[in-house]
């Protein structure tokens, strides 16, 4: 779903002079040849479950590659990338890499650039800009979602998927952690949803929202270094007022266990049957739009100053290619970023994190070009007290 908006980027992009776009199927990227510079971009059809086969593909002379497959392949790719000597950006979590990629990436003198997406990415990389603003950082924060524009917003969960069905219930059943008053507090996956996790915020131009805690925000807290200056951390989803209480109660009742249903002749989890039955009744329809929505909060002292940094993002889909605004934020980020490791503006090796080895102003010019919203509200000590 993502390949698509990377292809078009880089297809508009007059830096690039050639693509290969390799995957298993082609098929689905037809009703989009219209909108691509097909004069630039090679389709191969590839095996990704075939490390040979990638590290034959990397080998052809490529700047840098990207690669938006499912998680499973995450090692592979990165491992296919090191051997063939080439640049390589993904839209994962760093910490999703086994240890020892970053020594391996380094002895080859090898980029290898993950959360270059939307969640990880833009979220990490509005951090970075907010943190290289204060002296010491006191409070993280980091919400996103993608959420269907309230008139298609026409279903009990108020959601439709733009992004995969499977990896939005995997994240419904991870337990999450944040830092609260400087204490490290964890968060069953059963309690995500409960009513005193769930809190609200307002977005200017979309309205009120939930919150509902995903993930481990510690993790991301150390990997900034802040583990003894940060107070409070959360990371969290986003979506319409009343989507938790919902889920709530289909957690209650087992609706996201992986046990077999006893009484059937064959072996089915609730899991399993959620996601057949509830995956084509949440598909947008045409002319319908999601939204992208993320707001990074960074605060602290500057100078002894308590001041905050609040940054909002607003994208919709485009209804002319039809990209979704989930399909762009993620598309387009990987897509610059690998633009900025081939043409030299990222020239640090091994691997590497958006939080500080994407240089922040010169991605913000580059992401606002194609159309995505992000306004910074800065509050100082005066009107912060």
């Amino acid at each position: 779903m993502q390949g698509k908006a990377v292809l078009y980027d880089l297809s508009r992009s007059r830096q690039v002079k050639e693509v290969v776009c390799a995957d298993m199927n082609l098929a689905p990227l037809s009703p989009f040849k219209t909108f691509l510079d097909m004069d630039r971009i090679r389709l191969r059809h590839v095996d990704a479950t075939d490390k040979n086969a990638l590290v034959s593909l990397m080998s052809e002379g490529f700047d840098v590659v990207i690669d938006v497959l499912p998680a499973a392949f995450l090692g592979k790719v990165a491992e296919a990338a090191i051997e063939a000597k080439v640049h390589l950006v993904n839209t994962m979590y760093r910490h999703q890499l086994p240890a020892g990629f970053h020594e391996k990436a380094l002895e080859r003198g090898v980029s290898i650039m993950p959360e270059s997406g939307l969640d990880p990415g833009i979220d990490l990389i509005l951090c970075g800009s907010g943190m290289s603003q204060l002296d010491e950082v006191t409070e993280l924060h980091s919400y996103c979602g993608g959420i269907p524009e309230p008139k298609a917003a026409t279903n009990p969960l108020k959601y439709k998927i733009s992004w995969t069905w499977q990896g939005v219930l995997s994240f419904y059943t991870m337990p999450a952690r944040i830092i609260q008053d400087g204490q490290v507090i964890d968060v069953s996956p059963e309690d995500l949803h409960s009513e005193p996790w769930i809190k609200t915020t307002d977005v200017p131009g979309v309205g009120e929202v939930e919150l509902i805690l995903n993930g481990d925000a510690v993790t991301f807290a150390e990997a900034m270094g802040l583990s003894r200056t940060l107070r409070n951390t959360t990371r969290c989803t986003m979506r319409w007022p009343g989507h938790a209480a919902l889920w709530k109660a289909l957690i209650d009742l087992n609706f996201l266990s992986d046990e077999p249903v006893t009484g059937f002749p064959f072996e089915i989890t609730p899991r399993r049957f959620m996601e057949n039955h509830l995956e084509p009744q949440l598909q947008y329809k045409e002319g319908e739009r999601d939204w992208v929505v993320l707001r990074t909060i960074v605060a602290g002292k500057k100078g002894g100053k308590a001041m905050k940094f609040t940054y909002d993002m607003l994208d919709m889909r485009d209804l002319e290619t039809g990209l979704f605004a989930m399909n762009r934020t993620v598309g387009y980020t990987a897509s610059i970023v690998a633009q900025m490791i081939a043409g030299g503006e990222i020239k640090a090796k091994g691997l590497l994190t958006a939080i500080r080895d994407i240089p922040f102003s010169q991605f913000l010019d580059e992401i606002r070009k194609r159309g995505i919203r992000i306004t910074e509200r800065v509050e100082t000590e005066d009107n912060l007290l």
